[in-house]
């Protein structure tokens, strides 16, 4: 038996539910795939450093056709509750699957370009849709 009150474990529970009525959509997602990220064994992106070799996850925010240096290139945002990561595919204009809203998980260097985190030429693995 457990040694906590009953009382309080009503509380706790009614607690828990207020807090998440009153937590954002937003929020609530975040802390979704924060626990995601846990889960899969990846690294949170806000713990990524420059030139870290990492496997992450999350949700594609957008994805860009922005070409650089002349060279067709997929950009995409990945976020993970934490913090985001662009992802970018050099030499596709497209990739099928690669869409908003799509979940994936992504290995490869870290490197920092303008301030932000960025995954060049990932190894990539989509996740089912089903799953979401």
């Amino acid at each position: 038996m457990s040694a906590v009150p009953r009382s309080e474990k009503q509380a706790g529970r009614f607690r828990r539910m207020l807090d998440r009525l009153s937590t954002s959509q937003e929020d609530l997602e975040s802390e979704e795939l924060r626990e995601d990220a846990e889960t899969e064994g990846c690294v949170r992106i806000g713990d990524c450093h420059d030139r870290q070799i990492v496997t992450v996850t999350g949700t594609l925010r957008t994805v860009t056709l922005r070409p650089r240096a002349g060279v067709p290139a997929l950009e995409a945002e990945l976020f993970d509750g934490s913090a985001a990561l662009d992802v970018v595919w050099l030499g596709r204009r497209s990739i099928v699957g690669i869409e908003p809203g799509r979940k994936l998980i992504a290995s490869g260097r870290i490197s920092m370009s303008r301030g932000r985190r960025v995954l060049f030429n990932p190894k990539y693995e989509l996740k089912p849709l089903g799953r979401e």
